[in-house]
């Protein structure tokens, strides 16, 4: 089997036996080295290191003080996190349709979308290439908005020559399957000193020294032994996005001309980092999106869907309040990309023969 993702942290054992023999396993020093790498990746001043990738979204949020009513703007084409973070800290959801080339939300659909009541873009950077920030951030510019950013999948990617999560808030996971893993994790990018001690303090119970309590707050705290995993990866960035990168060129170079293939673009002024090779499958290819999917399978060779629905699509959210008048034939593209889109391998372990064979199986059950 040819797996969609490999993860491997085995660089990080000398940094975690340490942390263990250290007896202080909580948040320390491991962290705060943590986030200093990771704000020099990120291209911020600050970086905030919580527990997990959604809290990143959701404590970002709540340090704007947002009031019942008050709007975010994000794309219906995301992991459900993107919604639920929006519903915890109380907003009300609104949606504006993607583009097909980047999977990203349409600068045009979110000029349509804003409202006297819209307070927050935020833009989704899916698959490891970022939104249109250079048509979404003057927009919220113009409209007084916030910009948080759902880089998510997005670590090292960037839009002519700035970093994913430096044109705001940047929200960013270390799931054990992103490009940069802690096995659980999130980080919070920002240049706003004002926001980053408000994040520091309600990731910490509220507190700015022991039982010295200044607001509400949460547990939202990374560990050091997360932190000592993902250190030594962040130290080889470049490299494992390097070999992402290639392995997707030749991927697109020998998938091109597939019959009712789409291959992935890379848009002009963008990094792609390559979180997912997401390909389109189209309503004239030789078999439907399911039918490769389970092709690819039988043939021993990982694939995912991401996302096989519109995010609001589901029972749970049917008539919720802070989603009030969604959907899902309002987003015909999202709609599309949603029946559409089939993730291959493109983690930097593949071997040639592994890339050999994902493009020869591809182009032989597709009939090219």
């Amino acid at each position: 089997m040819i797996p969609i993702t490999v993860v491997d942290v085995r660089d990080a054992e000398d940094l975690v036996v340490e942390v263990l023999r250290s007896g202080a396993i909580a948040q320390g020093p491991m962290v705060k080295r943590f986030e200093d790498a990771f704000a020099a990746v990120s291209g911020t001043k600050h970086a905030i290191a919580v527990n997990n990738g959604t809290t990143a979204l959701v404590a970002a949020l709540q340090v704007l003080d947002l009031k019942p009513g008050d709007e975010v703007i994000t794309s219906p084409f995301t992991f459900v996190a993107t919604l639920n973070a929006i519903l915890e800290a109380g907003a009300t959801a609104r949606f504006a349709d993607i583009r097909r080339d980047d999977f990203a939300i349409d600068p045009d659909a979110v000029a349509a979308a804003v409202t006297d009541r819209t307070k927050v873009l935020m833009p989704v950077h899916l698959y490891g290439q970022t939104a249109d920030m250079g048509k979404l951030a003057p927009l919220a510019a113009e409209h007084g908005l916030q910009v948080i950013e759902d880089s998510a999948q997005a670590v090292g990617a960037s839009f002519e020559g700035k970093q994913a999560g430096s044109f705001g808030i940047g929200c960013f996971s270390l799931y054990a399957t992103k490009n940069i893993t802690t096995a659980e994790g999130g980080v919070i990018t920002t240049d706003d000193d004002a926001l980053a001690d408000k994040l520091r303090v309600l990731r910490n119970q509220g507190m700015r020294a022991r039982y010295q309590y200044e607001v509400a707050g949460h547990n939202y705290r990374m560990t050091d032994l997360h932190a000592a995993v993902g250190i030594p990866q962040l130290a080889k960035l470049d490299q494992l996005t390097a070999a992402r990168q290639a392995n997707a060129k030749r991927l697109s170079e020998g998938l091109a001309g597939t019959p009712g293939l789409d291959v992935p673009k890379v848009l002009p002024g963008r990094e792609h980092v390559w979180h997912q090779y997401t390909v389109l499958v189209g309503p004239h290819a030789f078999l439907s999106r399911d039918e490769l999917a389970a092709a690819l399978t039988e043939r021993g060779i990982g694939n995912g869907i991401y996302y096989p629905k519109i995010v609001f699509d589901y029972d749970c959210y049917a008539g919720h309040d802070l989603i009030p008048g969604a959907r899902v034939e309002d987003f015909p593209v999202a709609r599309a990309v949603s029946e559409q889109a089939l993730s291959l391998p493109v983690h930097p372990h593949l071997t040639e023969s592994d890339l050999d064979t994902i493009i020869e199986t591809v182009r032989e059950v597709l009939g090219a």
